[in-house]
């Protein structure tokens, strides 16, 4: 039996330039942090039983892997010729649909999971360039690279992501009392809204993907000013400008709002004018493709005082801190 932990993730710069349609025009860049929260996943191969059973949000059984209705699990099992006699089950510390990554998470997870099981022990980059193979090209998933290398690898991460898909990996290193003042002052707030990354995503790609588009100019400037902001964000990570942080989490979240009319809504664009003005935020933005999850809130000065509003505003903060790890196989026993 195998268990692996797999980590979240949230972006923090660069976001929307790993997708396909634009980096094959110029490369994009990617800044992202994984959570200390995780995907979990368990796996075996019964000895008698010869189905395919998960167990999950949504439980199943099959005779057969090529007639599972689990998309992910049925293109991992078809990918690694595992036909039947596999038991997997699957818990989140928090639940899809909420901008932080969980269903690469998971993919990446119970990829690990099937090669521990066959006696495999990829590298962090085989992994995560195995999970994107399957979602964007199996699957067709119209999504960027960017979760299933954060699900990987872990950690305050980048990823430079060349016209041709080949993605170099990076670190960023911060002294631990400089990053502790960076996880105190960024909060991270439940939304209670849910939707789907690849719904989100379809305005820009198919703005990208036709020249004749006439939203396709201003996609393709706001994803470059995006870009280079993510560089700008990484640096200022890198210096301790925590200031200089919160004011580019601002101009990232206005330059991403003209992605698409589905990021925000109404009253989320409303609340954060109402936090900047009475409780000092200097930015934010909706964490992952947009339309819900988790706000993201850089409050350098009045921190409980945010807390108590949002709160108020049934919106509890996330606890959270930095994996350092990636998709990890935590036990494995017979």
């Amino acid at each position: 039996m195998i268990s692996t932990r797999t980590p979240l993730r949230v972006t923090l710069g660069g976001g929307g330039t790993d997708l396909e349609s634009y980096y094959r025009h110029g490369g994009g860049f990617i800044f992202a942090m994984a959570l200390d929260k995780y995907i979990h996943i368990t796996a075996h191969r019964p000895l008698f039983d010869s189905r395919v059973v998960l167990y999950g949000p949504q439980p199943e059984a099959s005779d057969r892997a090529m007639d599972v209705r689990h998309e992910l699990v049925r293109a991992a099992l078809l990918s690694h010729g595992l036909e039947n006699r596999i038991e997997a089950a699957s818990l989140a510390d928090i639940a899809g649909g909420t901008g932080l990554g969980s269903s690469s998470s998971f993919l990446v997870g119970f990829l690990n999971a099937l090669h521990a099981l066959k006696g495999d022990s990829p590298s962090a980059q085989d992994l995560a360039e195995e999970a994107c193979t399957l979602e964007i090209k199996t699957l067709q998933k119209g999504i960027g690279k960017q979760d299933q290398y954060m699900a990987a690898f872990g950690g305050l991460t980048t990823l430079d992501i060349a016209p041709d898909g080949r993605v170099e990996v990076g670190r960023v290193d911060i002294p631990a009392d400089l990053e502790a003042a960076f996880l105190s002052q960024t909060h991270i707030y439940y939304t209670g809204l849910r939707r789907d990354a690849a719904v989100i995503l379809s305005d820009q790609n198919s703005a990208m993907q036709s020249d004749a588009s006439p939203q396709r100019g201003q996609v393709v400037e706001s994803l470059t000013f995006i870009k280079d902001l993510g560089y700008r964000i990484r640096d200022a990570w890198r210096a301790g400008d925590i200031e200089g942080w919160g004011r580019m989490l601002d101009e990232h979240w206005r330059q991403k709002k003209r992605l698409s009319s589905k990021i925000s809504w109404p009253h989320i664009d409303q609340l954060y004018d109402h936090v900047q003005g009475a409780y000092g935020v200097t930015g934010g933005k909706v964490i992952g493709a947009g339309g819900g999850g988790f706000l993201m809130l850089f409050c350098p000065r009045n921190g409980q005082a945010l807390e108590d509003y949002m709160t108020a505003q049934q919106m509890p903060r996330l606890r959270y801190g930095i994996d350092r790890h990636g998709s990890r196989v935590l036990g494995a026993a017979t």
